[in-house]
């Protein structure tokens, strides 16, 4: 019980921090959840079979090969777990009568990326145990809230926006740049004292995601 606690505190506690930077007009809890179970559903589903599908024709068949580990990052990894958020977001929340002001951008993508990373760090945490899950609710969960933080901003702003298919894109493109620098670093961890790229890419993500959020809270149409 206690690992299973250890593996949902991060997700639960970035989600409660979201809802109530939601501060003009916040979500029905109801849809959030099924946001929520749509993550830790069918993303992921749709990451194992684009996952699949992507390692199969971008093979790593070296392990200390740079422009390989590159490759894996941000493509075989970021940008396929990335698409799978997106989509949940675009053609399922993006399309509510709920999602009716920017800031609802940040919301949805950030419970969507929850339950990918809940379920994601679950299996991690039950694989590797407490010192794995621990590491993890600093690193990589935080790391999942931040590239959904800067796909949602500007999936808030494109659903408003006469130039909304250049902002769901640059949502995305964003996402899967954090993403996969994140993971690049820590693939190339062959080279002494590279992985500190990581850190530094999440907390400029972290910066980036605090600002986001301030700028859809003071331009939130719901603001008295």
């Amino acid at each position: 019980m206690h690992l299973l606690l250890l593996a949902i505190a991060p997700a639960t506690i970035i989600i409660l921090y979201i809802y109530f930077k939601d501060k003009f007009e916040k979500e029905p809890i109801p849809f959030l959840f099924k946001n929520f179970l749509l993550g830790a559903t069918a993303s992921v589903l749709i990451t194992v079979i684009l996952g699949g599908f992507a390692a199969r024709f971008l093979p790593v068949t070296e392990a200390n090969n740079i422009f390989q580990q590159f490759i894996k990052a941000f493509i075989v990894v970021a940008l396929v777990e990335e698409f799978s958020k997106y989509v949940i977001v675009k053609y399922y929340a993006q399309r509510n009568k709920e999602y009716n002001e920017p800031f609802d951008g940040i919301v949805y993508a950030v419970m969507v990326s929850m339950g990918f990373a809940t379920l994601e760090n679950v299996l991690y945490v039950f694989q590797h145990g407490v010192s794995t899950g621990i590491l993890r609710a600093f690193t990589a969960v935080p790391a999942h809230a931040t590239f959904a933080i800067l796909m949602g901003y500007f999936m808030g702003k494109a659903k408003f926006s006469k130039n909304r298919i250049v902002l769901n894109l640059t949502g995305l493109f964003f996402a899967t740049l954090f993403h996969g620098a994140y993971d690049f670093f820590l693939f190339i961890n062959f080279i002494p004292g590279i992985s500190v790229g990581a850190f530094i890419s999440l907390i400029i993500g972290i910066v980036l995601s605090k600002k986001a959020i301030k700028r859809h809270q003071n331009s939130s149409v719901f603001k008295i």
